[in-house]
């Protein structure tokens, strides 16, 4: 052997061994960046990351976990198909506060498999580099296991809801927090600061007094454990109403990450479009919103030629607001798709598929050359 073989092969496997070590780090660097999106922040009426960059929230709902304990077994492949196929970078998943700890008439586990589940579903959308709003979606009028639907307002067992759930998602970088649904039918002082309701279920010839919890009240729960992810707040009207908020009923967060105010829009509110797109434009000159649920069916008026659908996204588009459209589901209408095989609806589901790919048409308005209204 010549003198200089040995050290000339130790100085190759030197270079090599760095060379693969470089790589694998790389990898693993590259694996925990994707495994996660960069937290988010408010500042003013902007939605920033972690780098003080502006991001656009573009999704679809993904509903079941509000009524079912398991999904129906379809909600981890939904929510793949959302971000893989359909290119949404947020999902909202509506949830249960009964079926959190048990109470769902179907559950008999104390709510074990539920929670698994959930976290397997926010650890997918977090791996695909996505968000995920994680909204209490059903409540019970502070009776466990009873009444589980949709309310006037969150109610005591919100607060113990909130209690236990936000400190499982503290402060995870994908994680948005939807705090209730669909406020409606109460005042903006009780919206904000709570109060005694009494709500009438016409289906069962039923009235129940409870005690309304305002969303500052949820707010400062998930506050007080140290919890700072951004979270959502809809307004009065089903999350449609923003006139409080503009006039003294914004939340409060100085201990937080800040709050996005959440608009659901359909057609039967009985606002134009641009009735709707004046209301959005002043709320949105002032805080941060997203759409989180819209939509529209066959038979909604508009429908016609999908012009109803069609101005929307052009809106939203063009005034570059964030918005999660409702819903992918076959039967939870307006629904985005016809069937298990995430076949888009012609009236819905293809031009929300085609805004998340970045190929939606164009709106031309009625009386508009080319105009086929």
């Amino acid at each position: 052997m010549k003198m200089h073989d040995r050290p000339v092969h130790n100085r190759r496997c030197l270079y090599r061994s760095l060379t693969l070590l470089f790589v694998f780090s790389i990898g693993i660097a590259t694996s925990n960046a994707l495994a996660a999106p960069s937290a988010l922040h408010i500042s003013g009426n902007q939605i920033l990351n972690a780098s003080n960059q502006p991001v656009l929230l573009r999704g679809v709902d993904c509903a079941s976990m509000e009524w079912t304990s398991d999904g129906q077994g379809h909600i981890l492949t939904t929510v793949t198909t959302a971000i893989k196929d359909w290119h949404a970078n947020i999902i909202r998943l509506p949830l249960s506060q009964d079926r959190w700890f048990g109470k769902g008439p179907e559950q008999s586990d104390g709510g074990a498999a539920y929670r698994t589940l959930i976290a397997k579903i926010v650890k997918t959308i977090s791996s695909l580099n996505s968000y995920v709003i994680l909204d209490d979606h059903w409540s019970d009028e502070n009776q466990w296991g009873k009444n589980i639907g949709q309310h006037l307002m969150p109610d005591l067992n919100s607060v113990t809801f909130w209690k236990s759930f936000a400190k499982v998602y503290a402060n995870n970088p994908a994680v948005i927090f939807d705090m209730y649904n669909e406020p409606h039918d109460v005042s903006w002082k009780i919206w904000r600061d709570g109060g005694p309701v009494t709500e009438t279920d016409r289906s069962k010839g039923t009235v129940i007094s409870y005690q309304a919890v305002g969303l500052q009240t949820l707010l400062n729960t998930i506050r007080s454990a140290g919890v700072k992810n951004v979270v959502l707040a809809g307004g009065l009207n089903w999350a449609y109403d923003f006139s409080g908020i503009l006039n003294g009923y914004a939340l409060h967060d100085p201990n937080g990450n800040g709050v996005i105010y959440a608009n659901h829009d359909y057609p039967f509110k009985g606002d134009t479009v641009q009735q709707w797109i004046t209301e959005m434009k002043a709320a949105t000159a002032k805080f941060p919103v997203i759409v989180s649920e819209f939509g529209t069916s066959a038979t909604d008026k508009g429908a016609k030629n999908n012009r109803w659908i069609l101005e929307t996204l052009n809106a939203m588009q063009e005034h570059h607001w964030n918005w999660t459209a409702w819903d992918l589901h076959p039967s939870a209408g307006p629904d985005l798709i016809s069937d298990w095989n995430y076949t888009p609806t012609p009236y819905f589901g293809v031009f929300v598929k085609d805004a998340l790919a970045g190929k939606l048409p164009p709106y031309i308005p009625s009386g508009s050359a080319g105009n086929s209204n």
